[in-house]
This record gives C-alpha cells, structure tokens and sequence, in this order.
C-alpha cells in the first residue's frame, strides 16, 4: 500500500471522508502540537460484523498513515448492557469473533492494538468515575447521548450508563482521539461535555459517514435487518450477487451504495479501482482518485456493472482471510447465533 503521507498533510489524512469532526480547530493544534498522538474506536461485540462497521474501521488506514497509534476497544461489556442476546456467559466467544473479523477483514499498515473492555471497566477507581459521572448526567441527557447508538425502544437503566462509560473510555484508553461512525454523534458531543466535569480533557471526536444499505435508498446498513448488508465472512457467490443486485442506476452518485464503498473502502485502503473491460467498451482502466472516479460515473463514462464487477472483485480479494478463517470455524458461528452465519 502506498503511504499518503508522503503526498498529503497528516491534517488532510486525518479529515479525509470524514462526517464531522468535533473540533477541526482542535485538531489542527494537536497535530502541531503533540507527537506522540493516540486514537481509538469501540466496537460492541453484539451483532455480525459487515462492511458497514468496516467504514469506521477503514479510518484506521488515514490514521495510521498520519503517525496516529490506533487502539481497538472491543467493547464487551458495553454489548452486555445493550444486548438482552449478549448475556454474559457469553461475552468470550463475541470478544474473539468481533477481533477475528477485524483483524482479517483488511491487510492493515500497522498491527492494532486490541483491548477487552472488561479488563479495565470493572477496576474500582473506573467504577467510581462512573458513579460520578452519574451524579452530573440528567436521564434526559443520557438517554439523548444513547438515542443512537442503543436499542432504547424500551430503555434499561444500562442503556443510560452506557454513554457515561464511552466517555470515560476516552481516559482510561489515555488517547487523544474517538472515531466512530456519524451515529455516535450525540454520544461523542457528551464526552466532550461531561469528561471535565471530572477534572478530565477534552478529546477530540471525528466521525466517518454511513452507507446505505442494499436494500436500496433511504435505508442504512444494519446488522439487525436481514438483506442490508454484506458480512464480512460471506461467500464469494453471495458478495458478488449482493453487489450485482445494489442499488446503481446509471450516473446517480446520492444514495449509490457501490460508489460509498469505492469512496470509504476502496481508496483509503489501495488508493486505486482497476476496472476490468471488454475493449469494445473502452478497454481496462486505472482510476487513481476517488473524484475520477465519481467523475468518470456521472459523465456516464462507466456502466454501473463494470463497477460493480471491480468493487465484487475488491471485496472478494479483500475479506478472503476472515471467509476461509470463519469457513474453518463454524462452530463459533453456530454458538453465537443463527444471525451470525454466512
């Protein structure tokens, strides 16, 4: 993979394909300011891991590339409180699922730290700043920072500390960063509210936008609605017919899930789509950026089923190890549910 620090600022690197970033200006003093800079982005161990999850998780190429140590929270207990399904008997078996997929999923510039959250979230001075923080957060207030990221149809009292313990994540974790996905947004914004209110700083909070689902506009990708996603672990035949059935009308960018992925996945990762056709249509082509890209589609340049066709092939190619890993250890599927299956 080619390092893009080498041609762009570690600020551009860090900004790319971002949503939001709460604050920019923030940012761009920290890395002027610090060397040693550290991130981290959370991932509860309930539901299958798809290429949605792999938006947020694809940030980690930008960072890593901009000298940012990157920590991978898999955040166990957060799933337990969440997730009537993650009881905690079986916590063990989601932390090296969530890890596994991870870890596979991408050939990563870097090796990633992992941490369990329950191996720090139990001690007793991590305790008490929960009770703190408790103290000073209003049940409207938590449940606002939740309403995203939780089920919150009928909220549990552990649905409102789940936002309290994100916060705290941010010190116990010692990083200077929190990424996630733009639904973190209300949870994000509570951290940079109530950490200081413990004598703790404030962090910076960047998150990267959604994709939609391949059940076509208007709908996300959701691990919990069958059809919208593509796992990670899922078979060759089953990648390239979902990505053959996505929603890509002829040169529409909004909504346009195969470009998302081209845009969020494809680039940050291989900073290149080779598309592969017949000469009577143009012949192969090498497209460097993802504005080429989008360019090149619009102008209707490019059918959609040559770029379906590329993106099949990068997702096949990509997500080979955690397929052949997860074809070797059904067993670990089957305990953890029939949602969890291929």
């Amino acid at each position: 993979m080619v390092n893009l620090a080498e041609n762009v600022s570690n600020l551009d690197l860090v900004k790319r394909n971002t949503a939001d970033i709460i604050t920019e200006e923030d940012l761009k003093h920290l890395l002027e300011q610090k060397k040693d800079i550290s991130a981290y982005i959370g991932r509860a161990t309930t539901g299958p891991l798809h290429i949605g999850h792999l938006v947020a998780l694809g940030k980690i190429f930008d960072l890593q590339n901009a000298g940012i140590k990157v920590k991978v929270l898999l955040a166990d207990i957060h799933a337990a409180l969440d997730d009537l399904k993650a009881n905690w008997a079986d916590l063990d078996n989601r932390v090296e699922y969530t890890q596994k997929c991870i870890e596979l999923a991408f050939n990563w510039p870097e090796k990633i730290e992992f941490i369990r959250g329950s191996n720090f979230q139990l001690e007793k001075n991590y305790a008490n700043d929960v009770l703190k923080l408790s103290t000073v957060t209003t049940v409207e207030r938590a449940t606002r920072a939740a309403s995203e990221v939780t089920r919150m149809k009928n909220p549990k009292v552990s649905e409102l500390i789940y936002p309290i313990m994100q916060a705290l994540d941010e010190q116990y974790l010692d990083v200077d960063i929190q990424f996630g996905g733009l639904d973190q947004r209300h949870i994000l914004a509570y951290a940079r509210e109530v950490l200081p209110r413990l004598g703790y700083r404030k962090r910076i909070e960047i998150m990267t936008p959604l994709i939609s689902s391949l059940n076509g506009p208007g709908t996300k990708m959701s691990s919990s609605i069958p059809g919208s996603h593509i796992k990670v672990y899922d078979s060759e035949e089953s990648i390239r017919k979902k990505i053959k059935d996505a929603y890509c009308p002829v040169g529409v960018i909004e909504d346009n899930l195969i470009l998302q992925i081209a845009k969020l996945l494809v680039f940050p990762s291989e900073n290149r789509l080779v598309i592969q056709r017949d000469e009577k249509f143009g012949g192969d082509v090498e497209i460097d950026t993802y504005a080429h890209l989008e360019m090149l589609f619009k102008e209707k340049g490019l059918h959609p089923v040559d770029l379906k066709n590329a993106i099949a092939d990068f997702l096949v190619r990509k997500l080979a190890r955690a397929r052949e890993y997860f074809d070797k250890h059904t067993d670990l599927l089957k305990e953890l549910g029939e949602e969890f299956l291929p």
